[in-house]
């Protein structure tokens, strides 16, 4: 229905974005990867997105490329896995790092990401092994930035919140990542950590 928005990056988080086309904000919900992607806030930027219409909202799902959006539709359209989960497994690992898992049947690996039990990763794994070997798509990950130790702490925790995550659980996970790794961690990297 909404193909892309093309406009104007005038907020943005690990969650999710706001993007100005033509005086409309259209609220995105993005993974890591598009996140890390994204200009600085003013600056233009073109999102290919995805509609879920449900019984009680419209949320707007948006990708820095079409590489991304394939991969969560190929998510989504396995049972068990929503749009919110396919974005935590978005966030959680790169698209050619979910790929190759799949392709590699690497159990551990998609099991490792926060959520996925042991017969959701089996089910991805089999239902989009055959595929993903076929098409033989290996994208590289995004570059990851740094972000001031002040808002660190705070990005991560509203990005884990917003993904699904309860807040203690969450305030929990990032002090003891901030702990064992400093200061000098990425909100991305951490985020990451916090998902497995």
């Amino acid at each position: 229905m909404i193909a892309y928005v093309n406009g104007t990056v005038t907020y943005k988080d690990p969650a999710y974005a706001i993007i100005d086309v033509n005086g409309i904000g259209y609220e995105v919900r993005i993974s890591l990867q598009t996140y890390t992607s994204l200009p600085d806030l003013g600056e233009r930027c073109k999102l290919v997105t995805f509609l879920n219409i449900r019984e009680d909202a419209h949320v707007l799902y948006g990708f820095w490329g079409n590489d991304e959006k394939k991969l969560f539709l190929d998510l989504v359209g396995i049972s068990g896995i929503g749009p919110s989960t396919a974005l935590v497994m978005l966030s959680s690992l790169s698209s050619s790092e979910i790929r190759q898992g799949i392709i590699d049947e690497d159990l551990r690996l998609i099991q490792s990401i926060k959520g996925i039990g042991s017969k959701t990763a089996q089910r991805v794994i089999l239902e989009l092994r055959d595929k993903m070997r076929k098409e033989e798509l290996v994208s590289t990950g995004p570059k990851s930035s740094e972000t001031s130790s002040g808002t660190l702490r705070n990005e991560a925790l509203a990005a884990l919140v917003t993904l699904g995550i309860p807040k203690a659980t969450a305030e929990k996970s990032v002090d003891a990542i901030i702990k064992r790794e400093g200061q000098n961690i990425t909100v991305e990297n951490l985020i990451k950590l916090a998902l497995r």
